[in-house]
């Protein structure tokens, strides 16, 4: 019963932070990229308005989940036939909190600071407020997408370890 308590736990931190991986690989390559094409206003206006409807539950789930759950994995695989994969796990919670510290610390920050220019119809100098915002953003959305597809490497890993430790892998 611990066995599959501590794979559930596990398999929940992987999951999660495949999403938080998903998503800023999707800002990355998809996402920015297309906004790179845009004009200043739609450009200010379209990042506004996703960075107002990004803060939601499911969100939420995904983006504190992760950090607990590997947490959580850390302390159900302390001891017992979970201890190989815990190497493994704490390099995976460590490399997605770093990209939890390059969101709250950099992305964030900018966020705001877009958000604090106004509603886009008003402001004077667009092409200013995007230059302060678009590429140091994204160069710190593919740090979070670095930071956070290693944490799933490293979590995919641990789950094999486990496994093979169980005599299931």
């Amino acid at each position: 019963m611990n066995g599959d308590i501590r794979s559930i736990v596990l398999l929940a931190a992987t999951l999660t932070t495949g999403l938080m991986a998903g998503l800023y690989f999707a800002f990355s390559v998809a996402v920015m990229p297309g906004l790179a094409r845009a004009g200043d206003r739609t450009f200010v206006e379209t990042m506004q308005r996703v960075n107002v409807a990004i803060l939601n539950g499911w969100f939420s789930v995904a983006f504190g989940g992760a950090l607990v759950l590997g947490v959580v994995s850390i302390a159900l695989n302390w001891r017992g036939d979970g201890r190989p994969a815990l190497p493994w796990i704490i390099a995976g919670v460590v490399l997605y909190a770093a990209s939890l510290v390059i969101t709250m610390g950099l992305n964030v920050p900018l966020n705001n600071q877009l958000a604090h220019a106004g509603d886009p119809a008003r402001i004077h100098d667009l092409a200013a407020v995007r230059e302060r915002f678009e590429t140091t953003w994204v160069h710190w959305t593919v740090a979070r997408t670095l930071t956070s597809t290693a944490a799933l490497g490293c979590l995919a890993w641990a789950m094999r370890s486990v496994a093979r430790a169980s005599g299931r892998g």
